[in-house]
């Protein structure tokens, strides 16, 4: 057995089923091997898809993925994408091929440990004699740590024999982490002592909706989520939906007015905060976390607790007795009412812009919304539109919206739904582009039509990089510098095989309805003109943030 095959042999063992990449001569050999070992394989068009289609997977799905890229500029083309997964921690492995060992002057030799390390993800090197080790340790450091690795493998080391043999050691499965009584005992009677409590989730308590609920509902607490876990209380008529920058105006409203918050699985961030503005400043601040690092990482709070998040609100609403006057605090006929009446975005009044020629984007979504049903998978790319599909779309759990925004870069939307259409194959994947982002990962259009994937890819184009046109204004130099000719969006779709509709009235919408009732046997590309006279809600609120 040459080492490739013990490397693949220990991936697949360990419970790898999913590989993204881009072949090379520095990572043919191992990932042929991982498919001939029954691992599915997704080819992007460039690594830079590859690493955010397994990023998303990896979020969607629950299961570790192998990005596999060629060494040196293989490993360089994805470092943004590595970035977002790293400040997201997303586990995943990149197996990298890398310059032989001992050649100092191989052109494709660069410091891959140090690139890795630079933008906050660990690295392993396989060596010969340790290959199973070496992948068993960056398999359980990406799991235990929730990081991405970078898993180098010199090519000289990789056809070499094996001196390994045998099965592959399983690694023992993780238990949940069970929290101190006695801050189980604090936690319940400040929720006991509360006058308005708020149950936040984060993607670390994604697991842990019923125990979640079940303890908002005998405390008398409202439920919120961060942006990326929205959906986990969809149903709940006292959930908030999403809180911090995203909030819609009663949502941010009831979040001041609570006294006692506690977060689960939450790191109480910048996008759930709105920079600290939206948490009241008497409220106790209680953080979960079964990774006691990430414990008043991001904010002071008055009550760190270790733990998992099902384990502990179980633990919490152990001390917390079925009472009528409790459960009552906030779970009033009345805020149900405001709630249902006035928390989602869709439901708050606007006046639609008049740009000749363009939709208003809340218009077209609150539209869309109604055609695609509850039933979907949404990726959304950065930029100034990002709000409207993240907020005006409909999502039905906390595994159908991915949002990619910890390092808050443009251009990897597109390939971001693609790994999440791969994730959950049985649901119609919304893929939201900015057209600044699309044109950045445009490749990977091609991978979406040669997948067979059943996706729609709505194009938000306002022909110019928008955040930076509301922040700074329009001045006579900025066409080709912020803003651009318009593209045909529509036309470049259908050039990869797409069907291509563009909307820039209501109308138009027609032409995605006659889609949805036909054989969907070619994506959907909307390339939607829309309003551009205003920023989004979030973005000004972001720049009085600033100053």
């Amino acid at each position: 057995m040459k080492v490739y095959e013990r490397v693949a042999e220990t991936l697949h063992a360990l419970g790898v089923t999913q590989v993204f990449g881009v072949a090379g001569s520095g990572n043919y050999h191992v990932t042929r091997a991982l498919i001939d070992r029954g691992a599915a394989y997704v080819s992007a068009r460039h690594e830079g898809g590859a690493v955010s289609m397994a990023d998303a997977y990896s979020r969607m799905a629950d299961t570790l993925p192998v990005v596999s890229v060629h060494q040196g500029g293989g490993l360089t083309n994805l470092i943004t994408g590595l970035t977002e997964a790293a400040k997201s921690g997303t586990p995943l492995i990149v197996l990298a091929g890398e310059a032989p060992t001992g050649d100092r002057l191989s052109n494709f030799r660069v410091d891959q440990e140090g690139l890795a390390r630079a933008v906050g993800a660990a690295s392993v090197r396989v060596a010969r004699d340790t290959a199973t080790a070496d992948v068993r340790m960056a398999v359980r450091t990406a799991l235990a740590d929730r990081t991405p690795v970078v898993l180098n493998f010199p090519v000289d080391v990789q056809t070499m024999e094996s001196p390994e043999d045998g099965p592959v050691p399983p690694l023992q499965a993780a238990r949940p982490l069970l929290p101190d009584p006695a801050d189980v005992e604090a936690a319940a009677q400040l929720l006991l002592d509360a006058r308005a409590p708020l149950i936040i989730g984060g993607r670390g308590a994604r697991h842990a909706r019923d125990e979640l609920l079940n303890l908002a509902r005998l405390a008398g607490g409202l439920t919120a989520t961060s942006a990326v876990a929205r959906g986990l209380f969809h149903g709940d008529p006292y959930n908030l939906d999403v809180m911090g920058d995203l909030a819609s105006p009663l949502t941010a409203e009831l979040v001041l007015d609570s006294d006692v918050i506690v977060a689960f699985g939450c790191g109480l961030g910048r996008w759930t905060t709105s920079n600290g503005d939206l948490l009241p400043q008497k409220a106790t601040l209680v953080q979960v976390d079964d990774a006691p690092a990430r414990l008043g990482l991001q904010r002071p709070v008055q009550l760190e607790i270790a733990g998992d998040a099902a384990a502990t609100a179980d633990a919490i609403a152990a001390h917390i007795p079925e009472m009528e006057e409790l459960s009552g605090k906030r779970r009033t006929g009345t805020n149900r009412k405001r709630i249902a009446d006035g928390a989602r975005w869709p439901d708050v009044p606007f006046r639609p812009s008049a740009n000749p020629g363009r939709i208003d984007p809340r218009t077209a979504t609150i539209a869309l919304d109604g055609m695609l049903g509850d039933d979907k998978n949404v990726a959304v790319d950065s930029g100034n539109f990002l709000g409207y599909p993240s907020m005006f779309l409909t999502i039905s759990d906390a595994r159908s919206l991915c949002f990619s925004q910890a390092f808050q870069c443009v251009g990897l939307g597109l390939a971001s739904a693609i790994g999440h259409a791969v994730a959950r194959p049985d649901r119609l994947t919304v893929a939201a582009c900015g057209d600044g982002g699309l044109l950045m990962g445009a490749t990977e259009l091609e991978t979406v039509v040669r997948l067979g994937l059943p996706m729609v890819v709505l194009v938000y184009n306002d022909s110019a990089y928008g955040a930076e046109v509301h922040h700074f204004g329009r001045t006579d130099g900025d066409d080709g510098f912020v803003t651009f000719p318009d593209v045909d969006f529509a036309a470049v779709g259908r050039g990869y095989g797409f069907t291509g509709a563009t909307v820039r009235e209501e109308g138009d919408l027609d032409a995605v309805a006659a889609w949805l009732s036909g054989p969907r046997d070619t994506p959907l590309l909307v390339d939607i003109k829309v309003a551009d006279s205003a920023p989004s809600w979030w973005l000004a609120d972001a720049f009085k943030a600033e100053g």
